[in-house]
């Protein structure tokens, strides 16, 4: 018997495929979007906005009224943000915040209850390779998956006891619509923008030439299938693993170097 899975943002990228493929499999899927947009059959559709708690309120208590359980719950959904630090107005980065961390806290809030009341669950978060290491002119999107690895390494411990998972997944780069549906913020003119343009230039290629997100899909799917799934999959090329690794055992001053030469920070 499938189990019940909800998913949010499912309309583009690595959620639409993690939901597509889980209906497959004959899992019961939930996913979640913001505005109107095609999906596939077989997925029940549910308007939600991660910057708006009453909405996560509504959408799980939609999917316990249905299903009368949530075993998996996939916090895929978010929003990127591009540009200085200095330059970002405020607006924004509350946003990005607000999407990226604090409704991923609403949600799994407002899931615990029911896995705990169903004797247990597993619950993936979506890190990011700028959650293990702070990158140029994202800073508020590193902020924010640098958030999540801290709120998910006190959760597993927290919940340990109720046979809930914590699995957090960290994506390198892939071919998705990130790129495109990014909102750059910078001063044209100011002192920042030459340095902007050419780093969010080597970003951009780095994206759109990474990997397709069904592959990244797969994986979550054997995730969701797993008794006792891993603390963690970094999910993606040897090059960025690699960066991870001389992340955690170089000291700042040598690997920092490497980040900025890659990103072409002078």
């Amino acid at each position: 018997m499938g189990k019940v899975v909800l998913v949010t943002g499912i309309s583009s990228g690595f959620g639409k495929q993690i939901a597509r493929l889980l209906a497959a499999k004959g899992h019961i899927v939930y996913g979640t979007i913001r505005s109107d947009c095609e999906v596939d059959k077989g997925i029940s559709v549910l308007k939600m906005d991660l910057a708006d708690p009453i909405s996560i309120k509504k959408a799980v208590e939609t999917v316990i009224s249905e299903q009368g359980k949530i075993d998996v719950l996939i916090n895929n959904a978010g929003m990127h943000l591009g540009g200085p630090i200095e330059e970002a107005p405020a607006e924004l980065f509350t946003r990005t915040m607000n999407t990226n961390f604090n409704g991923l806290v609403h949600i799994v809030q407002a899931v615990l209850p029911h896995m705990r009341h169903n004797g247990g669950g597993t619950i993936i978060n979506f890190s990011s390779i700028g959650g293990l290491m702070g990158l140029p002119f994202q800073g508020f999107y590193s902020a924010a998956k640098f958030a999540i690895e801290g709120f998910s390494e006190a959760l597993r411990m927290e919940v340990k006891a109720f046979n809930i998972k914590i699995v957090v997944i960290n994506p390198g780069d892939f071919h998705t619509s990130n790129t495109a549906n990014r909102i750059n913020i910078f001063t044209e003119g100011g002192p920042y923008e030459k340095q902007f343009k050419k780093s969010i230039d080597i970003i951009a290629k780095d994206e759109t030439g990474g990997g397709e997100p069904v592959v990244l899909a797969r994986k979550i799917c054997q995730i969701v299938d797993m008794k006792n799934p891993r603390q963690r999959y970094i999910i993606s090329t040897m090059e960025q693993k690699l960066a991870v690794v001389l992340k955690r055992i170089l000291p700042g001053k040598l690997f920092a170097p490497i980040l900025e030469s890659h990103y072409g920070i002078k």
